[in-house]
C-alpha cells in the first residue's frame, strides 16, 4: 500500500464544534433572535468536506452538537442521506429546476432566489404531494448568488401565500468577513437587517435567521442570528492568518508519507525536471510518493517548500513531479521507510496549511481541497 496518506483526527472535529458551542454562549443572537439561546451550528460539509470527507466529518459534527449541516450541490446532500444521516441538510446555492424532484425525494432545503428556482420547487413539492421548507439566500454585496434584499422581500411574500413551500429560513453571505475592520461587513449587516425588519413588517419571521461564517462567528459573535455556518473553522483552521489563536481550534488534517527511496548525490548533481536543483555539496536526496497530481503543488519546488523528516525541515530538490518529490538532507543518514510529515507537526517542528498556502499566494481552503483521491483518509 502506497506509503502517501492524510489523517484525519475526527476528535479534532467534536472539539471544534464545542470551542464554537462554547464561545457562542456568551453572545445571545442577534437581531431575529429566539428566547436569547445561543445560535444553532450549521456544519459545512461541501467538497467531501473541504477534502476531509463529507460523511465522517459529518457524522462525528453531528454527535458534538452541531444540528444542521449544508452542501454546495444537490449530490452532496444525497450522498450524506445514502449514508443513513437525517439531519436538516440546506443547499448553498439554488439546485437547477430538474434537480428538484431530487431534493424532495431527498427531503432537503433547498435555497432559493429566483422565480424559475421557486417555480420549479413547487412543482416539484406538488408532484410528490409533501410540503417543503426553503431559505431564501439574500446578495447583500456578495455579488454571486442570491436575491436583492427587494425581490428576497418579494419572494417572501409569494412564500406565505404558498401551501407547498414553507420559508424556513432566509440567509446572506459575507464577501470580508476575514477582514474584521472593513466598513463593507456593517454595510452588508444592515442591508440585512433592513431586509429582516421589511419582512416583520408583513409578519413575516422565517424561523432561521443566518449571515455568519466561521470568520463573523470569531470576531462579531452578536451579529450571528440564530444559526452560524461552521466552515473552515470545523476543520481547525482560522479563516485567516490574523485570525490565528483567537480559539483554541485543532487541525483536523495532517499529510503524511515515507521515503521511498534515498541516495548519496555528488556535490553538482543536479535533480528532477528541468534540472533546476542542483546539490551544492555532496548530500543524501530522498524521494517521497506524493506529487502534484494528489495536490501537493509544483510551484512548491520554486518558492521554497519543505518536508519534515526526523524532526528536520527538508527542503524541496528540484521539480515536484506527478506522483513525487525530492527532497534535500544534507550529509544525514535516511533509509528507505523513514517517516515524512508533509502537513503536521514531527517534533518541536510543524509545517501547517496555511504555511503552504502562503507561500503559494492562497489560502489554507484550497490546500486542503486540493488533496487528492489517490491520497487515502485514515480516520484516527
Amino acid at each position: 500500500m502506497r506509503a502517501t496518506h492524510a489523517s484525519i483526527h475526527l476528535d479534532a472535529i467534536e472539539h471544534n464544534v464545542k470551542v464554537f458551542t462554547e464561545h457562542l454562549a456568551a453572545y445571545p443572537c442577534g437581531q431575529g433572535a429566539r428566547q436569547g439561546q445561543s445560535p444553532e451550528i450549521c456544519a459545512v460539509v461541501k467538497a467531501d468536506g473541504y477534502g476531509h470527507g463529507a460523511v465522517p466529518v459529518a457524522l462525528r459534527a453531528l454527535r458534538a452538537g452541531a444540528t444542521w449541516l449544508a452542501v454546495a450541490l444537490v449530490e452532496e446532500g444525497m450522498a450524506l442521506r445514502d449514508a443513513g444521516i437525517d439531519a436538516p441538510i440546506l443547499i448553498l446555492s439554488e439546485p437547477q429546476p430538474e434537480q428538484m424532484h431530487l431534493v424532495m425525494a431527498n427531503s432537503l432545503r433547498p435555497s432559493i432566489y429566483t422565480v424559475e428556482g421557486l417555480a420549479a420547487a413547487e412543482a416539484a413539492a406538488v408532484a410528490t404531494g409533501q410540503e417543503t421548507a426553503v431559505h431564501i439566500n439574500v446578495d447583500t454585496g456578495m455579488g454571486r448568488v442570491g436575491a436583492s434584499p427587494d425581490f428576497a422581500v418579494r419572494l417572501a411574500r409569494v412564500l406565505e401565500d404558498n401551501h407547498q413551500l414553507m420559508l424556513e429560513g432566509i440567509y446572506t453571505h459575507f464577501a470580508v468577513a476575514d477582514e474584521p475592520d472593513n466598513p463593507y461587513n456593517n454595510q452588508q449587516l444592515e442591508l440585512f437587517e433592513k431586509t429582516l425588519a421589511a419582512l416583520s413588517a408583513d409578519g413575516i419571521n422565517p424561523p432561521v435567521v443566518h449571515t455568519a461564517n466561521t470568520a463573523l462567528a470569531m470576531d462579531h459573535p452578536e451579529s450571528c442570528f440564530s444559526m452560524i455556518r461552521i466552515g473552515i473553522g470545523l476543520y481547525g483552521l482560522a479563516p485567516a492568518q490574523s485570525f490565528e489563536g483567537r480559539l483554541d481550534l485543532q487541525p483536523v488534517m495532517s499529510l503524511h508519507s515515507s521515503v521511498s527511496m534515498a541516495k548519496r548525490a555528488k556535490a553538482g548533481q543536479r535533480h528532477s525536471y528541468g534540472l533546476r536543483y542542483e546539490s551544492p555539496v555532496d548530500e543524501t536526496i530522498a524521494t517521497i510518493p506524493i506529487g502534484y497530481a494528489d495536490g501537493y503543488r509544483r510551484r512548491l519546488s520554486s518558492v521554497g517548500g519543505e518536508v519534515l523528516i526526523a524532526g528536520k525541515r527538508r527542503p524541496l530538490a528540484g521539480t515536484v513531479t506527478m506522483d513525487q518529490i525530492l527532497v534535500s538532507c544534507g550529509d544525514d543518514s535516511v533509509e528507505a521507510g523513514t517517516p515524512v510529515v508533509l502537513v503536521g507537526r514531527d517534533g518541536s517542528e510543524e509545517i501547517t496549511m496555511w504555511e503552504l498556502a502562503e507561500k503559494l499566494d492562497t489560502i489554507a481552503y484550497e490546500m486542503t481541497c486540493l488533496i487528492g483521491t489517490r491520497v487515502r483518509r485514515e480516520y484516527v
